[in-house]
């Protein structure tokens, strides 16, 4: 096994152009399905590198890279590292030298922070003794689209002979940057850790009429008011005290003047829970009280119900595998066992359908800081200060995981 010393001093080597590498991603930000440029500077970065990849995964953006085992290597399954690539649709502000060129969209998820980790760890994993293969893993549309989804159904895991490269994949790791979490820190937990994510859209149909006469129509925003209200009885009242559960109505439209009551309302939202039982009951509940609230109020409900991502659920022994290494990183001190889940949602979690995963947060917020920006927030920037521990992760539950 290569020293812990070793590869800090392969790490510091490379942490320049590291840097340099991942303001450039910052600097040109690509959403969902849409990462050319990114996909063709990651094979550029494998093919320097004289690793294998297969490109053109996931609509054609995604690629898989291919690290075979050392000589004297075990074999066997490969370790597999994932880094997601794609932007959001949200305009910057940080002011920074770097920010994004490309208007209306940024890096405010720091997806350009793992994907420069992953080649990071390339770089450092193909100069170490590997005692079993590495897959690298580079997905597209991780926030919208479900690119894991894609890249499993491709073969990304599946090795050579299930449309992949090299041997198949016997557990696989990812790390998400964390603002809320201190620099030099990682958190995870066994089992759930990432809600599922179910998403909905819904039309209240009433009859439209003047504002100063309202018997005479069915009032679809009053309707609407009163569902969106009952909805959240959902979580305090449907679902156990000690369970999670999240309902969110993010956006409601309606109307076009004062003296008009619309015929029409149309509101959108989301659902998270962290159990198949709660997320069934949840959806129960969810068409009952908006179907049933209209019809009561003289309206009809139109509903869209999109089921999300799955919970991004830990794999007990995998993730004792990357505790066990992060510690050996890091010192006991600085590795959190996370008591809750969060509720937000990743779609890591199809990869853990496939083969035993772990998914982990890597502290971004530097010491002494009270805030710092969080996810997709117009002024979030990756901490370049935490790509060095991120990229000795990745290479260490590469060789040890």
């Amino acid at each position: 096994m290569p020293s812990h010393a070793n590869v800090k001093k392969l790490i510091e080597a490379e942490l320049p152009s590291l840097i340099k590498l991942r303001h450039d991603l910052h600097k040109h930000p690509e959403l969902s399905y849409a990462e050319e440029r990114t996909s063709k500077l990651v094979q550029k970065e494998l093919s320097a590198l004289g690793i294998k990849f297969k490109a053109g995964l996931a609509e054609g953006t995604g690629v898989v890279g291919y690290l075979p085992a050392s000589e004297g290597g075990a074999g066997g399954g490969a370790i597999a590292l994932r880094a997601d690539m794609d932007a959001l649709p949200i305009t910057e502000e940080t002011g920074k030298a770097y920010a994004s060129a490309n208007p209306g969209v940024m890096h405010a998820c720091g997806h350009d922070g793992h994907v420069s980790i992953l080649i990071g760890a390339a770089r450092v994993l193909s100069k170490l003794h590997r005692p079993k293969p590495i897959t690298l893993v580079f997905q597209p549309a991780e926030e919208h689209g479900g690119g894991a989804d894609s890249m499993c159904k491709q073969g990304a895991l599946a090795g050579e002979k299930g449309g992949g490269i090299g041997d198949a994949v016997s557990r696989i790791y990812g790390l998400h940057g964390w603002p809320q979490l201190p620099l030099g820190h990682i958190a995870t937990k066994p089992g759930p850790l990432m809600a599922a994510t179910d998403d909905f859209e819904v039309i209240i149909k009433g009859t439209q009429a003047h504002g100063a006469y309202p018997h005479f129509g069915s009032d679809a925003i009053v309707a609407t008011a009163q569902i969106i209200t009952a909805l959240q009885t959902i979580a305090s009242r449907n679902v156990g005290p000690l369970d999670a559960c999240v309902v969110t109505v993010g956006a409601i439209h309606a109307g076009t003047a004062n003296n008009i009551i619309p015929g029409e309302v149309s509101f959108i939202g989301t659902i998270r829970t962290l159990r198949g039982d709660t997320k069934k009951l949840a959806r129960e509940r969810f068409f009952a009280i908006v179907e049933q609230g209209a019809r009561a109020m003289g309206c009809e409900a139109k509903i869209k119900y999109m089921e999300g991502y799955p919970v991004v659920e830990n794999d007990p022994e995998t993730t004792e595998r990357a505790l066990s290494v992060a510690r050996g990183v890091l010192g006991e001190g600085r590795v959190d066992r996370l008591e809750h889940a969060t509720m937000g949602g990743e779609d890591f979690s199809y990869y853990g359908k496939h083969v035993p995963a772990c998914f982990f947060f890597l502290g971004l917020k530097p010491r002494n800081a009270a805030t710092y920006p969080t996810l997709h927030q117009p002024d979030f920037d990756f901490n370049d200060d935490a790509l060095p521990l991120g990229v000795e992760l990745m290479c260490e539950l590469g060789v040890r995981g």
